[in-house]
């Protein structure tokens, strides 16, 4: 079962402002850089990712239903941001992982054990921007 609603919205007003500073250069975090599919707004939302056989594989640690999840599902892709790296992203698959077999052992334990996460986001890759420049401002 993923967090509670509750707790998205909670951290979509305080810990995300500090994790978006963090998530763009620490390892198994990223921001997915998605637009609004009714707004157009463009966002900023930061995940657990991990690469994976080419792709990405994203923890849906708040479930499928997300704003973020379906914006980038209705888009077919977004950009990612992960190690200091602008990643342009297609091709989402949503498929669920009880054993979330392709995260890290630290990660996969936090996963299935804390979190009972078993959703799980997969984009491939259609190019790299930026290199070395995150475009991810302060504001």
């Amino acid at each position: 079962m993923p967090a509670p609603r509750w707790l998205a919205r909670l951290n979509r007003v305080a810990l995300n402002r500090l994790t978006s500073h963090i998530a763009p250069w620490a390892p198994g975090l990223g921001v997915v850089v998605h637009r609004g599919r009714r707004s157009g707004r463009t966002f900023r939302t930061p995940v657990n990712v991990f690469r994976r056989d080419g792709r990405f594989i994203i923890a849906l640690t708040y479930g499928r239903e997300s704003d973020w999840v379906q914006n980038v599902l209705a888009a077919d892709g977004c950009e990612l941001v992960t190690r200091r790296r602008r990643h342009k992203l297609a091709h989402p698959r949503l498929y669920r992982d009880e054993s979330a077999q392709e995260m890290p052992a630290f990660v996969r334990f936090m996963l299935r054990q804390v979190l009972k996460v078993p959703d799980f986001l997969a984009l491939e890759p259609t190019a790299t921007a930026d290199q070395g420049h995150t475009g991810i401002s302060s504001t």
